[in-house]
């Protein structure tokens, strides 16, 4: 006889990927129709009591109706039950369900609030472009229009597909296998260009729709990562008052586009950026940039580019005399974080054996040369390095160190965050001075710049204390 334990678990099939994938498929399928149809007909009643605005620029008049590409348009329904077999294990199913369900959540509450209606009047079509499209127009009416629910759903299932494929290779001289993987990459990546632009070319939506669809999107890939944990995690380091700024910034911003329309309706790019940097220091800390081996997720880089050019550029300003890294001790140098040019140029002068310890969360590490060892701890600019961060970036720069290479300690100025580290690898890792105070004092003297308030040397005297402790 079955154990009673054998008897209630699950069909074998329903345990793995594809019965997980099967199982959101089954719920998320009547959702998706349940609420895009009542968002459809809550726009049509209002439209029928007060009317129903439309949004679009004067040059949209010049975009054809080519029939033909209701086809890839219709394709999206066919990808976006496949994904789920692009899924390696229930946990990336999880994820892919994730996403999905919560962009169709963002989507449809804004089709709830703020209602649109597409202006334009299809002519009658036949053959096979006029049936598809009469089946589209059988549950479809004109709005549900901004944010674009197809391209949101686009961008996290062509996220799947190239998630699968292996990283580019690098096609050596003969070498034909290089060529099958480069060529499947170019389908996706082809297809989904021409999704994106059939949204325009069966005039479904108006071009307001594609900005708008495309950071939903992206924000549902960086609220359900690949690696690392959700922004949805509270962090331990955190600053509401720089929260409130950023905040403040993104207020400005958007206001500022939503006055000026036309092409400055891209700031609403920059409010976007600065609400997230808001939202990481009021809660999700330094793992809400989603920087892992020195990059940031392919959602996050875009997401954060406005503040993210700004970063850069304002870390060129400060440091624009000054990007040469000052020696410490042993091979360990303090700096600000160097371009691949200057790293390289840097690692030259020491034979090649040089490393780069990043503490930056805002700023993605430059590429850089063969032979080069790279780690880091990143961390919250303009935040004190505290305990848990600062005892583990203390211990991966003693390993990176160790005793042969010469390691470049940067943060984005090289004045803040890297000199905490720094400071309590001198205390902790070389004995070479017996207090914070002594450490702090030798920094200043080859990088007399530096800035170490009294909330960072009180994190450093606390780790100072805990390494009496021990």
């Amino acid at each position: 006889m079955n154990s009673p334990t054998a008897a209630n678990e699950a069909p074998h099939w329903l345990r793995g990927a594809f019965g997980r994938g099967v199982l959101w498929l089954v719920f998320l399928a009547p959702l998706f129709f349940l609420s895009y149809g009542h968002a459809n007909q809550h726009a049509a009643d209002i439209d029928a009591d007060t009317g129903v605005t439309s949004f679009y620029f004067a040059w949209e008049h010049a975009i054809p109706l080519w029939p033909w590409t209701i086809i890839p348009y219709w394709s999206i329904d066919l990808l976006y039950g496949f994904a789920f077999l692009c899924c390696r294990d229930r946990m990336a199913t999880n994820r892919l369900g994730m996403r999905l369900l919560s962009v169709q959540l963002i989507c449809i509450t804004c089709f709830f609030l703020w209602p649109l209606r597409f202006a334009f009047v299809r002519p009658p079509l036949d053959g096979l472009s006029g049936t598809l499209f009469d089946a589209l127009t059988s549950f479809d009416l004109p709005y549900n229009q901004a944010p674009s629910l197809h391209i949101a759903l686009l961008v996290i299932v062509w996220r799947q597909f190239v998630g699968i494929l292996p990283a580019p290779p690098r096609k050596e001289a003969g070498e034909a296998s290089a060529l099958a993987p480069r060529a499947v990459r170019i389908l996706i990546h082809a297809w989904a260009i021409l999704i994106g632009v059939s949204v325009l070319t069966t005039w479904q939506h108006h071009f307001i729709d594609i900005p708008t669809g495309l950071p939903v999107g992206l924000f549902c890939l960086w609220l359900w990562p690949e690696t690392g944990s959700s922004p949805l995690h509270r962090a331990a380091a955190r600053r509401p008052a720089l929260a409130l700024r950023y905040f403040a910034g993104a207020l400005l911003a958007l206001a500022a586009a939503l006055a000026l329309g036309g092409i400055w309706l891209i700031l609403c790019w920059l409010a976007l950026a600065l609400a997230l940097v808001a939202f990481n220091y009021a809660w999700a800390g330094a793992a809400g940039f989603q920087k892992h081996g020195g990059r940031q997720s392919f959602a996050a880089y875009w997401l954060f580019a406005p503040y993210t050019l700004g970063a850069w550029i304002n870390a060129r300003l400060w440091t624009w005399r000054r990007r040469d890294p000052a020696p410490v001790a042993d091979g360990v140098w303090l700096g600000p974080l160097p371009t691949a040019r200057e790293f390289a140029a840097w690692g030259a002068r020491h034979g090649g054996e040089a490393a780069l310890f990043d503490l930056t969360a805002e700023l993605p590490a430059p590429r850089l040369p063969a032979r080069t060892a790279y780690d880091g701890v990143p961390c919250l600019d303009l935040v004190p390095v505290r305990g848990g961060d600062l005892a583990e970036a203390v211990r991966r720069l003693t390993l990176l160190h160790d005793g042969k290479r010469e390691v470049w300690v940067a943060c984005a100025l090289g004045y803040s965050r890297s000199a905490s580290v720094v400071a309590a690898w001198l205390c902790a890792a070389t004995g070479k001075t017996a207090s914070i105070q002594e450490a702090v004092a030798r920094l200043r003297q080859t990088r007399p710049q530096i800035v170490l308030g009294a909330d960072s040397l009180a994190c450093l005297e606390a780790f100072r204390a805990g390494l009496s402790r021990q």
